[in-house]
């Protein structure tokens, strides 16, 4: 993307409660997760830790061949086994709430506070949640079909928001958006141009890095991204349409 965005023009008419409960709901995963600094009743020793991070993502973490077998796994030889029950396709929205670490974490709210509320409004808070959930899901289940036999875990809330960021291209592209360029200079830039950036840039990664063997390992989904921002943005389609037809304003349905 050109930037770190800061803010959009858009005024939005009511409190964005949806938005702001997924942002809390993500840092107090963050927070009460191994994964974090913070919860210390997961062990100090270094190795306990470690197998209860991994334990911790092998329960709520969506891992590709979970989700296209549907069958469990089970722990690592070094750790304890899991005594736990796992329903893989759930894992699919459980994984949009953990984040690898805190610049992962910011990084994926800064967006959703930014583009979130503008979204919500628009589409109404029972609509924007569907979308959110909807391109979380399906993101997750892309990126398993394109790494298909991976057993690395799929964790992090950048499906969800790419999907935010392609409606948001559909039903507000003409705001002007507060953008920190090269972290230091403040701009205001054409949201459809930013968002269309953040599409093109992660479309390029995604094509660049899936000819690299073992390109998985990289750490980021990009797989993931390009498919959530096209089912938002298809959503965000099929929603205005509606609209259109009904005669009913979006941003009054709730």
């Amino acid at each position: 993307m050109a930037g770190i965005p800061l803010s959009d023009d858009y005024p939005v008419r009511r409190v964005p409660a949806v938005t702001y409960l997924l942002i809390t709901a993500n840092v107090a995963v963050y927070l009460l997760s191994p994964l974090s600094g913070v919860a210390t009743w997961y062990g100090t020793d270094m190795l306990e830790r470690a197998c209860a991070m991994e334990l911790y993502m092998l329960r709520w973490a969506a891992i590709p061949v979970e989700l296209l077998s549907g069958e469990q796994l089970t722990g690592a030889a070094e750790c304890a086994s899991a005594d736990f029950t796992k329903i893989p396709w759930v894992s699919s929205i459980t994984s949009m709430y953990l984040h690898a670490g805190v610049a992962h974490l910011l990084g994926n709210m800064v967006y959703l506070f930014v583009f979130g509320p503008v979204v919500e409004d628009r589409l109404g808070r029972v609509r924007y949640l569907c979308l959110y959930t909807a391109a979380g899901v399906l993101s997750a289940y892309a990126f398993a079909i394109t790494e298909a036999g991976t057993e690395i875990p799929l964790l992090g809330a950048s499906g969800a928001i790419s999907g935010v960021l392609g409606a948001y291209l559909v039903v507000q592209y003409r705001s002007k958006v507060t953008t920190l360029v090269f972290l230091v200079i403040p701009l205001r830039l054409p949201g459809w141009a930013l968002v269309a950036t953040y599409f093109v840039l992660q479309y390029f990664l995604y094509v660049s890095t899936s000819m690299v063997p073992g390109s998985e390992e990289s750490g980021v989904a990009y797989a993931a991204h390009v498919y959530g921002f096209i089912v938002g943005t298809v959503a965000g389609l099929l929603m205005h349409r509606i609209r259109w037809r009904s005669g009913t304003r979006l941003s009054d349905v709730y």
